[in-house]
């Protein structure tokens, strides 16, 4: 999957290799998202860890399926605390997993109509009748 250093790579490699941009891994530390505190040069740079890398492609994965920041932020507040609060991290997904296919029943039901009026506007243009097909008048 990815390839880090051992001594961990810096934030524009990290950006390369998770598909976020520098200012996304900035503003998942300062969001709190972040599980672990990225380690730091001598000099101030960041240095991101594979587990960093990882755990920022959940939170990636999560957004990209519409889970909000503070829920994130809660999910990680969960994760950073450590064994004991399974039941909760459990819950939360199982939620967030619940709206997401509910939005995407919602989108395949969009999609079904989609799919019929192409249908429809194949077999008009087809069969040179295209001009039947309903459109506003003024």
């Amino acid at each position: 999957m990815l390839e880090v250093k051992r001594d961990g790579v810096s934030i524009a490699e990290a950006a390369r290799l998770s598909g976020v941009s520098v200012h996304t891994l900035r503003y998942y530390e300062r969001a709190g998202l972040v599980v672990t505190p990225v380690d730091r040069t001598p000099g101030g740079s960041r240095r991101y860890r594979e587990l960093d890398l990882k755990w920022i492609t959940i939170c990636t994965k999560l957004r990209a399926t519409g889970m909000p920041v503070r829920t994130i932020k809660r999910y990680a507040d969960l994760v950073a605390a450590g064994p004991g609060n399974e039941s909760e991290r459990l819950a939360l997904l199982e939620a967030h997993r619940d709206d997401v296919r509910a939005r995407l029943a919602e989108i395949q039901e969009s999609l079904a109509m989609i799919d019929h009026k192409v249908d429809v506007y194949r077999g008009a243009v087809a069969a040179g009748d295209a001009d039947r097909l309903w459109a506003p008048t003024s």
